[in-house]
């Protein structure tokens, strides 16, 4: 992720919220929930087998793609609800909270856009190999057929 696709940061005192054009990061800033993070993202394996154990724990970076919706609760609090994971609840003032929702609710649509249409150009790829695969071999038979 580079500065160049960053959109909102927000900074708190024990934490930094970032969201970039495909991704939502936050940053804890100290203490052991700080060096659990910094495990996690220095391996990438961990973090992706151990990663949902810490969620709550240590908010984990989050594909935009992969946000099934978000909100602000009663206590003003950023909600992320994503599939086959814990809601992440990010503690931010009721004016950030609606900042943030609003710019992910105006991101997450162009990114899952994006998604579906990487799946299709990477489906239509597949299809046209293996047409070209079937016709390599049908041309193989057809000079085993009529040599000369």
């Amino acid at each position: 992720m580079s500065s160049r696709d960053l959109v909102l940061v927000i900074k708190k005192p024990h934490f930094t919220v970032k969201l970039h054009e495909s991704v939502l990061e936050v940053d804890l800033k100290e203490g052991l929930k700080k060096e659990l993070e910094d495990v996690l993202e220095a391996r990438p394996i961990l973090r992706e087998n151990l990663g949902f154990l810490f969620q709550t724990v240590i908010p984990l970076d989050v594909a935009l793609k992969h946000i099934e919706s978000v909100g602000v609760d009663k206590k003003g609090r950023v909600k992320i609800s994503i599939p086959h994971r814990r809601d992440i609840v990010i503690p931010l003032s009721q004016s950030e909270s609606k900042k943030l929702v609003d710019k992910l609710n105006e991101l997450i649509p162009i990114e899952k856009q994006r998604e579906l249409e990487r799946l299709q150009a990477s489906e239509q790829a597949k299809a046209e190999r293996e047409a070209q695969r079937a016709r390599g071999e049908f041309a193989e038979e057809e000079m085993e057929r009529h040599p000369g």
